[in-house]
């Protein structure tokens, strides 16, 4: 029997999912200057926000990653990438309205895939992104 690996040395942010302990994962993760957060919906506190709503269910997604991004003292101005997955190519303008309205000025490389399903049939848009800001990794020492 061979034996799990040892993390790389990193910052965790959990709390935020019942799947988070059931799949082991992390919300979030710092990663040197660099701080990765895992997909996040419109699902919080147990219920699935926005039902049948995509342009409110991405504004929902994204503050649920940017709490995250707030474990580390990072907001939506330092995020450099983001993914959005939606449930229907019919959704792709409002998920993309709202991504404007977030990212107007700060205009991060984006990408935007349509999928199957999530793992709630009324999830309708799941979002992952990506921040980074010089000096983050020196901050986050002696918080480990």
């Amino acid at each position: 029997m061979s034996e799990t690996p040892a993390a790389p040395r990193s910052h965790r942010v959990t709390g935020f999912s019942p799947w988070e302990e059931q799949f082991g994962f992390s919300r979030a993760i710092a990663v040197g200057d660099t701080v990765l957060v895992a997909g996040t919906t419109a699902f919080e506190n147990g219920l699935v926000h926005h039902e049948g709503d995509p342009y409110r269910q991405t504004l929902a997604a994204f503050e649920v990653a940017f709490k995250a991004l707030a474990e580390y003292g990072l907001s939506a101005a330092d995020v450099v990438r983001t993914r959005m997955y939606l449930t229907h190519v019919r959704d792709c303008d409002e998920a993309g309205r709202a991504h404007k309205q977030l990212f107007d000025a700060i205009r991060p490389v984006s990408t935007m895939v349509v999928v199957e399903g999530l793992i709630d049939s009324r999830m309708m848009v799941e979002i992952e992104i990506e921040a980074h800001r010089p000096g983050l990794a020196t901050s986050l020492e002696g918080k480990q």
